[in-house]
């Protein structure tokens, strides 16, 4: 077969112009790459077309309120909480802390199976926007453990939240401890005599580091792992060591040696001796001690960086049992809002008031009224809905309801003759149980 010169050249054109338009149609998506767990999970959702949903859509708005509205501690701090799987929810907690410390955040599961928990944690600025969060950290999948060294001091807010439709009780603990290991052997802050920023020369220089003194001779030790950039004689500082700390990336400084094991140019892992605390260089006329120095686009001071401040967190006296259960007031009593307003001062609730312990915490409990309201009360507020507050056969024929005043939420209509036990109460409505083990509301009766 042969083809004109005509002919070939429209076979091009048309080859052509088919490449162009296929090119030209041919889309290819972008690559989804989450930031952390939670957001791929969501894009999970996503993807499955349950992001419109009435569970996914609480389960964002959680996520959100979290953020907005954290539980304000102080760290180290431990509590036992319940995350309810009827009901999407996230827990936020905001806590402040200083460059150099170390933070450990672990959850422990004392009543749950195994399922996907994300923990992430936000750094909180409040020149930021609304709804503008800076993340800096987040578990990895299937873990229940978070490590974090903030670079600046300041507050951060952790999140919490479980994957739909799951939930149980979990001790938290978060932990603040130094970043690095003491650089004098067998000492500890005890020994800091002089601190960061101190006058020197009558005030005309400030002192760029903490002195920690101890017995002549007494081990320098590595913080941390590093590399030995310099060993000797140097100017005011005498028999001198400085370390690169590259994981951090700033340098350490370690003054008035009186010995030096270390060698330029090598390594050093955590514990290796550096040398022996002196007074050499313009230390001669002070007792012995070493000069601890930071610099990390200039001086920094390095207290937080190894004191360990020797706080624990306080014990958990409360009853952990009771998380996730209910229980009631044991007489009038006063309830601290969680994140209260400018202008709350408390909320009165009655005795016999039901709630839900959502967290025990050292000598207090997080509870949930029945309107949604949380806030905390102290131990010998509350007691358990075991014991009735009454008995006996009704008067009327009385709708037992799943939700107190809600029609709608009716589990059953009661005889005369049924007998129940009134448990609790909120408002006008009594929390009772029958003699059939049902739980639910009535309207209050004389």
């Amino acid at each position: 077969m042969s083809f004109s010169g005509e002919s070939c050249i429209l076979v091009v054109l048309v080859s052509v112009t088919v490449v162009f338009f296929s090119c030209e149609e041919e889309i290819v998506p972008e690559i989804f790459e989450p930031w952390n767990e939670h957001e791929a999970y969501f894009h999970g959702l996503e993807n499955a077309g349950l992001k419109e949903t009435a569970l996914a859509t609480e389960w964002v708005k959680a996520a959100e309120q979290s953020l907005r509205q954290p539980n304000k501690v102080e760290a180290p701090y431990r509590e036992a909480f319940y995350l309810d799987p009827d009901n999407p929810e996230a827990l936020g907690y905001m806590f402040s802390t200083r460059r150099g410390q170390k933070i450990k955040i672990d959850i422990d599961p004392i009543n749950a199976d195994s399922f996907l928990i994300f923990i992430d944690l936000f750094r909180y600025d409040s020149l930021r926007l609304p709804g503008e969060y800076e993340q800096v950290a987040s578990a990895e999948k299937s873990e229940l453990l978070l490590g974090f060294e903030p670079r600046s001091d300041g507050n951060y807010i952790l999140r919490i939240q479980p994957e739909l439709l799951r939930g149980g009780s979990f001790a938290l603990e978060i932990i603040s401890g130094p970043a690095l290991e003491f650089p004098v052997m067998d000492r500890d802050r005890r020994a800091i005599g002089s601190f960061f920023g101190d006058p020197r020369d009558g005030g005309r220089r400030k002192h760029h580091g903490i002195d920690i003194f101890a017995k002549r001779h007494t081990p320098i030790v590595a913080p941390t792992d590093g590399y030995i950039r310099f060993v000797g004689e140097r100017g005011l500082g005498g028999q001198v060591v400085w370390m690169r700390d590259h994981v951090r990336d700033m340098t350490l400084y370690f003054a008035h040696l009186q010995t030096i094991n270390a060698k330029d140019d090598t390594w050093v892992k955590t514990g290796d001796t550096l040398g022996t605390v002196g007074n050499t260089g313009n230390a001669r006329t002070t007792p012995p001690h070493l000069h601890f120095g930071i610099y990390k686009d200039g001086p920094v001071d390095p207290y937080y960086f190894v004191a360990d401040l020797g706080t624990s967190p306080k014990r958990i006296r409360s009853e952990i049992s009771w998380v996730g259960t209910k229980i009631r007031t044991r007489r009038n009593v006063q309830m601290r809002i969680e994140n209260p307003g400018p202008n709350d001062v408390g909320l009165e609730l009655p005795q016999y008031q039901l709630m839900e312990v959502k967290a025990a915490m050292a000598s207090s409990y997080r509870v949930r009224l029945p309107n949604g309201e949380i806030g905390v009360l102290k131990m010998s507020d509350v007691e358990t809905i075991e014991k009735p507050i009454r008995t006996g056969k009704m008067p009327e024929k009385p709708v037992l309801l799943a939700v107190p005043g809600d029609l709608v939420a009716t589990i059953k209509q009661l005889d005369e003759e049924d007998k129940v036990s009134v448990l609790a109460k909120d408002m006008e409505h009594w929390f009772v149980r029958t003699a059939e083990g049902k739980n639910g509301w009535i309207e209050a009766m004389p």
